[in-house]
């Protein structure tokens, strides 16, 4: 597919349930933490990779639960479509934005944000966390 950016994101919850959202520096749309995928690496190995890169977070890529394939418009790539291979990953540790994140904030289901959100955040991953996959397992 031409202009397709294939990622691996994650709909990372803390134990009150709050999802986190990451901002990458230069730009104002905010989305779920992840990144490319990387040749010969799986998607959960790439949400790995990335979420140690972007937050310092250490995850088991056997506990990521892929929660399916969403497409919608990149935030940062006018013309250009990010195809992400979403995983819902549990955490309570710590997180700090490091490599090209700039700013985090995690999110309560019941909080409308003021934030500029990327298409795919906003369109598809919020309200599909909103609807119930937020709900205690």
């Amino acid at each position: 597919m031409p202009n397709t950016i294939h990622i691996a994101a994650a709909l990372l919850l803390d134990p009150q349930g709050r999802t986190l959202l990451v901002r990458k520096r230069g730009t104002l749309a905010f989305m779920q933490p992840g990144g490319k995928i990387d040749a010969g690496e799986s998607p959960a190995q790439a949400l790995a990779r990335e979420l140690h890169e972007e937050l310092g977070l250490h995850i088991d890529p056997a506990q990521a639960t892929h929660l399916g394939c969403f497409s919608a418009p990149a935030a940062n790539e006018p013309g250009f479509v990010v195809k992400a291979e979403l995983f819902r990953v549990d955490s309570a540790e710590a997180v700090a934005p490091a490599a090209e994140i700039e700013e985090v904030v995690w999110l309560a289901a019941s909080e409308t944000p003021g934030l500029n959100l990327a298409p795919l955040t906003r369109d598809l991953i919020l309200p599909l966390w909103r609807e119930g996959l937020n709900a205690p397992r």
